[in-house]
């Protein structure tokens, strides 16, 4: 089998717009943050060449790609690899984006790692393309870490899910679920937090970028509900490893801090 990685990478966001070329991230740690997550995934397709079982069961990772609809992203990403294609400006979403790029690709696995997650692990990337490759009955794979803190398990934007006794979501939640009957403490079981980045079988990607939203989807307004509502198995792979997304100023103020701590401790 083979994989590889699609970054989707847009200009436009309502809360931080131009986030992936900010160039306050540029001054302070010498790269983009679209930078940043080109070269974590560049790093994990190369830990995938050098082991003796790469990604999982056989599965060799091809270079990602950079799928962009804004000319601005285009050009600062042609700065550092050429591995970038402009993409229709009429998508809704990052999933449709990379759809238009897999559309003419022929990988068996397509793995959707968001322009604006500079902190993500190698690692990751090789579990999740692992986690697919080995299971025959999902179409979709995902990851989740355990929930640390009862704020984050009440904070709406921290995505919850639940998973069955065979590692498949059984739902995504914005509330923190599952809901803990008879008064007990709301620590006293195993939550989990969805990291959105996701691989898929590209056969069934086509297919579910065609598929009309779910009422559910839209409720929580979460695309992967989309898939379990049409019958589809998702595997989540637990992880230890933690990433967050930039997607406010404080998100961006938060990542420059930690970066910047990293750099002093590497002196």
């Amino acid at each position: 089998m083979r994989a590889v990685v699609i970054i989707p990478a847009r200009y436009g966001s309502t809360r931080l717009p131009g986030k992936l070329i900010h160039p306050e991230a540029k001054r302070v740690t010498g790269k983009y943050i679209i930078e940043h997550v080109y070269e974590k995934v560049v790093e994990a397709q190369r830990i995938a060449a050098g082991d003796e079982e790469p990604a999982g069961a056989s599965t060799v990772m091809s270079l990602p790609i950079i799928a962009t609809d804004d000319e601005r992203i285009f050009d600062v990403v042609k700065g550092f690899c050429d591995n970038v294609e402009m993409t229709s400006t009429a998508h809704q979403s990052g999933t449709d984006r990379i759809a238009e790029v897999a559309a003419h690709r022929d990988e068996d696995i397509i793995v959707n790692v968001q322009g604006d997650e500079p902190e993500i692990h190698p690692e990751m990337i090789k579990d999740l393309i692992s986690a697919l490759s080995k299971d025959k009955e999902a179409v979709m794979a995902t990851l989740a870490n355990e929930i640390k803190t009862v704020d984050e398990l009440l904070d709406p934007n921290v995505v919850k899910v639940v998973i069955d006794n065979k590692d498949y979501a059984l739902y995504f939640s914005r509330a923190p679920i599952p809901y803990l009957a008879h008064g007990s403490s709301l620590m006293a079981h195993r939550f989990f937090r969805h990291i959105g980045v996701y691989a898929y079988r590209r056969d069934f990607l086509l297919k579910y970028t065609k598929l009309p939203p779910s009422p559910l989807e839209e409720i929580e307004r979460l695309e992967q509900l989309r898939a379990l509502s049409n019958g589809y198995k998702i595997k989540v792979s637990i992880t230890t490893f933690e990433c967050r997304g930039v997607d406010t100023e404080e998100d961006l103020k938060r990542f420059l801090d930690k970066y910047g701590r990293q750099a002093i401790g590497d002196r």
